[in-house]
């Protein structure tokens, strides 16, 4: 069984106050892009992973865990005690998804994990699992996990797991700037944190924006561009200031809107139009500001069984 499953993008992230599980409180929309992790699952002796990079792409997978830590694996066990059935099956992951690039690849293997396996033990002597289930399971793993299983564009609550589908017009065209190595998501949450408390600023409570969601239902790219927005961003730049200059040299190139993709340092840039896209990311490219650019597109499904 092999699933696909894109990469998301946070079109406004915003992080309230530190509750008493130690989460944010946030509201996050969620876009999901033609940016695809792929996940196939075979049965075997005992649960293994294997991941490599997909054709075509330079994406590092040195970070990646091929141990119980990858969040696939946490994924197939899930799976295998909800249907009552031992975890013997091996996971092989191909990566295009930028690692630890604020674009949730991780959860996004997850949640095609989920799929993959709860076809592979299908059995018509127990009810199959719903999406609705799979999603249920993806938010034990992460807050990311049930969007990767949903796609679309949609509105994330709470810790961002509980979701909404947001009516989302005609096609956005991105390009994406990824940068050398990571940024650890806890890292940056702490330094929002810090800058909040150094600055003396309560942490506000996040309200969804109307302007984003107008401009989603109208297909208004330059609104859209202009609505974006990312709570983390300036704790990003704080730990990575190079981001400043790749998200200053993307609106001088022409976006019409730039951001730090959930906790980065991936850069995400709007394009009016897929032309305007292909010549920014050419121009990016020539630029120096980033480790590679990509271009990809959305609203795309959620994780589809190919």
């Amino acid at each position: 069984m092999t699933v696909r499953v894109p990469a998301k993008v946070n079109l406004q992230l915003g992080v309230g106050p530190i509750r008493d599980d130690g989460y944010h409180d946030l509201v996050n929309v969620f876009h999901a892009v033609s940016l695809f992790d792929t996940v196939t699952a075979e049965p075997a002796r005992e649960l293994e992973v294997r991941v490599q990079a997909a054709p075509h792409s330079r994406v590092a997978i040195g970070g990646v865990p091929t141990d119980g830590d990858n969040l696939a694996a946490k994924a197939a066990r899930l799976v295998a005690d909800r249907l009552g059935v031992e975890p013997r099956v091996a996971l092989r992951i191909r990566k295009a998804i930028p690692v630890a690039g604020g674009m949730a690849g991780g959860s996004a293997d997850a949640a095609a994990a989920l799929v993959a396996c709860a076809r592979l033990w299908d059995d018509r002597e127990r009810p199959a699992l719903s999406r609705d289930a799979l999603m249920e399971l993806g938010a034990d793993l992460g807050s990311d996990v049930p969007f990767a299983v949903l796609g679309g564009t949609a509105v994330g609550v709470g810790r961002g797991e509980r979701l909404t589908p947001a009516l989302t017009r005609g096609t956005f065209h991105w390009v994406f700037a990824t940068a050398d190595g990571g940024l650890s998501t806890p890292a940056v949450y702490g330094e929002c944190d810090r800058l909040r408390l150094e600055a003396g600023r309560a942490a506000p409570w996040p309200s969804v924006s109307e302007e984003l969601m107008t401009a989603l239902a109208t297909g208004d790219a330059k609104g859209l561009g202009a609505a974006l927005s990312n709570d983390l961003q300036p704790a990003a730049v704080s730990l990575r200031p190079s981001l400043r200059r790749t998200i200053d040299a993307g609106r001088d190139l022409g976006a019409v809107g730039a951001l730090v993709s959930g906790s980065g340092p991936t850069c995400a840039f709007l394009a009016e139009t897929a032309e305007d896209a292909a010549d920014l990311a050419a121009a990016l490219d020539g630029a120096g500001v980033a480790e590679q650019v990509v271009r990809a597109s959305g609203p795309v499904p959620g994780a589809t069984l190919l």
